[in-house]
C-alpha cells in the first residue's frame, strides 16, 4: 500500500482509503471516489501541484498534499 502522490503517471491502483479532513473526505466520496475504486493516475502537473486521475470514465483533479491522504494499491497490468 502507498500513496497517491507517490505512483507514476499511467499507474492503475485501487482506492485503499482516504485520509484528511471530513469535509475533504465526503467532496471524493460525492465524486465517486470510494473505497475499493479503480482509478489511473493520468499525469502530475508540477506547476500547480495537482494530479490528474482518471476515476471511473470521468477525469478529476486533486491537489498533491491532498494526494498523500489517499492510500492506493498499485493493480498488475
Amino acid at each position: 500500500m502507498t500513496s497517491l502522490d507517490l505512483l507514476s503517471p499511467g499507474t492503475r491502483a485501487r482506492l485503499v482509503s482516504i485520509g484528511g479532513e471530513r469535509a475533504f473526505r465526503c467532496r471524493l466520496m460525492e465524486l465517486g471516489l470510494l473505497p475499493g475504486t479503480a482509478l489511473r493516475l493520468v499525469r502530475k502537473a508540477d506547476l500547480g501541484g495537482v494530479l490528474e486521475l482518471e476515476v471511473r470514465g470521468c477525469r478529476l483533479t486533486v491537489r498533491h498534499l491532498e494526494a498523500r491522504s489517499l492510500a492506493v494499491v498499485p493493480l498488475e497490468g
